[in-house]
């Protein structure tokens, strides 16, 4: 099979592509190393550098490419930023991905997989998450994923294009090649491994005072393989759907914290700080559709294996990317 790979310089877009060229797909990798890194792109995938709002190019290409199917990574992900610059997340989220799904109905494409976000519910009504749940994003970003998740919805009924949305919250863990490296960093775990190695002086614990077991908020955390794992079952889904991804638990700030002391040996020194607008005491996904419709399952569910993958590859990449 033929996957043509948008954003696969990326983080989750990287660890998918090795992924599936380790389970002898041929993978096409197309990304305008705007927030990706041509390290980052595996040397056994073809490399297109090139921009999604180019629709002609991007049409051409695929059309000429015989591809069987189309993961889709290129999406700006930066909450705060899509605060700031909501218009930046539209163009980019909305418009250039639809023309992606474009090229893929010329090229004749016979599955779109789609990773979407968990943040198209904003605040949900119910934990954990469930497909049904109401979807009321609060911040342009998740919003800009349910408008494409909406596209989909009606090139799938109108064009015959099969789509696979998949919704998870944080993405975690590193594979023995590529793992997380974003500028700025805003996520939990890279920022407590960059305090580990001494680039950071402490991090940040915003709030704790939440009404959870400890104060902090809970999160569902998923290992970068699991999630690739989710992607290469997506293409062999029944029918068009949207699938949500998570291990059903969740773990805390102050957990992730604790765990990351002790895989580093590192005391991690944090702060409480107030709370940000907008976070929810607890996110957490239920899975049961993706488990038993797609055969998914997550092997990696223990924190600490989880930060362990990561450590390992900040070790062997200090400064990330940069030679």
């Amino acid at each position: 099979m033929r996957v043509f790979v948008a954003g696969g310089a990326g983080y989750i877009g990287s660890a998918c592509a090795e992924y599936l060229l380790d389970k002898g797909y041929e993978v096409t990798i197309f990304d305008d190393l705007i927030t990706g890194h041509r390290d980052a792109v595996d040397p056994r995938a073809t490399f297109i550098k090139a921009n999604l709002e180019d629709r002609e190019n991007l049409i051409k290409l695929v059309k000429s490419g015989g591809y069987d199917a189309v993961m889709h990574f290129a999406a700006f992900s930066l909450v705060g930023e899509s605060m700031k610059d909501p218009a930046k997340y539209f163009r980019n989220n909305l418009s250039a991905a639809m023309n992606l799904a474009d090229a893929a109905v010329a090229g004749g494409v016979k599955t779109f997989v789609f990773s979407s976000t968990a943040a198209t519910f904003g605040e949900p009504d119910e934990i954990p998450i469930k497909e049904t749940t109401s979807q009321n994003p609060i911040n342009p970003y998740g919003e800009s994923k349910l408008c494409f998740e909406k596209v989909l919805k009606w090139y799938s009924a109108c064009y015959g294009l099969k789509y696979v949305a998949l919704r998870y919250f944080n993405a975690a863990g590193a594979t023995g090649k590529f793992g997380e490296d974003h500028n700025p960093e805003s996520h939990l775990i890279p920022i407590l491994l960059q305090v580990a190695q001494g680039k950071r002086e402490k991090a940040m614990l915003f709030g704790d005072d939440y009404d959870t077991p400890d104060g902090t908020c809970i999160r569902d955390y998923i290992h970068i393989l699991d999630l690739a794992q989710a992607h290469e079952k997506a293409l062999y889904a029944p029918q068009s759907g949207h699938y949500n991804l998570g291990t059903g638990s969740g773990y805390s700030v102050k957990q992730i914290l604790d765990a990351a002391r002790k895989v580093t040996g590192h005391p991690i020194p944090a702060d409480v700080v107030p709370r940000r607008p907008g976070d929810p005491p607890r996110l957490i996904a239920c899975s049961d559709k993706a488990r038993t419709e797609l055969g998914w399952k997550p092997q990696f569910e223990d924190p600490e294996i989880i930060i362990e993958s990561a450590w390992k590859w900040r070790l062997a990449h200090p400064d990330g990317y940069e030679k």
